[in-house]
């Protein structure tokens, strides 16, 4: 098995620094490669693109005896590495140079290549009826992993990063998609190829605004999800930026606009929980 016997124990040495470059993206770019961490986004890599790892790397602790790993989540990742068809590599590391690389490892990160999450909007295949969400120059990585993984909960066949969103291999993007970055296509493309794709591919192009525009005003979502040709149909539910909505300019290539009741004293509610609500409400209608 390729686990490397050698116990990574400096973390000044230049493997060490040149992981820890793959957090930025300068890092990123010139490797070809993104950094997972943590046990669950690392067990869902393992899972699901095992032939993309290039290497994992374990925090093992000191026993009389021997090295062993730290715990047994950690184990059982590991195990399951050994049983790909091509075993990918372990590197066993100390605490302290798996903190050097990464303040969240949790114990545990692997090295992919880019590939195994670059999707080619061309290239997809979103079945008769497609459900996609889809971020409209979304800036925080919280919010961008979020919605992701909201999507892979409620059945998407994909992801879109329209116009100048976060970079999806952020490390902060990767945690807070929970692994479901490597469950569902995440594509990029520009605001106009967007919704030439979506309407290629049969789709409605709902926006979920509060306003609208003239001429397409908002749709409460409970009344929208009545239109069972809607929610049973192809359809891209599109979620603006964080500070500035979709704008009128992309609010004017939406078909119909969705807007989210609020029945209590809250002004409003945050793009991931209006990601949430919107793509659970419409699966859950959809199967309905």
């Amino acid at each position: 098995m390729p686990i490397h016997s050698e116990i990574l124990t400096n973390p000044k040495a230049d493997r060490v620094r040149r992981i820890a470059d793959l957090a930025r993206p300068k890092g990123r770019d010139k490797a070809g490669r993104f950094l997972v961490e943590g046990p669950q986004a690392v067990r869902e890599a393992v899972a699901w693109t095992p032939g993309a790892i290039r290497d994992l790397y374990v925090a093992v602790e000191e026993e009389p005896d021997a090295w062993v790993v730290a715990n047994p989540v950690l184990e059982a990742i590991v195990d399951a590495s050994q049983q790909a068809d091509s075993p990918i590599y372990v590197h066993l590391a100390t605490p302290e140079v798996l903190d050097r690389i990464s303040k969240d490892a949790q114990g545990i990160l692997a090295v992919v290549d880019m590939g195994a999450v670059a999707a080619d909007p061309g290239a997809v295949a979103v079945g008769d009826a497609p459900f996609v969400a889809a971020c409209y120059e979304v800036r925080d990585p919280g919010n961008a992993g979020t919605v992701i993984r909201a999507a892979d909960a409620a059945g998407c066949d994909a992801v879109a990063l329209v116009g100048d969103c976060v970079d999806p291999l952020n490390p902060k993007v990767v945690r807070a998609t929970a692994g479901s970055l490597f469950h569902l296509p995440v594509l990029r493309m520009e605001a106009d190829g967007f919704v030439d794709w979506a309407h290629g591919h049969g789709m409605t192009v709902v926006a979920a605004d509060v306003h609208g525009a003239d001429g397409n005003p908002p749709e409460p979502l409970p009344a929208l999800l009545e239109d069972q040709a809607l929610v049973r149909g192809g359809k891209a539910v599109l979620f603006g930026n964080e500070a500035h909505g979709l704008g009128p300019a992309m609010l004017a290539k939406a078909d119909r606009v969705a807007t989210i009741p609020i029945y209590g004293k809250a002004e409003s509610l945050n793009l991931a929980t209006s990601a949430a609500v919107m793509l659970m409400g419409m699966a859950a209608a959809a199967h309905r």
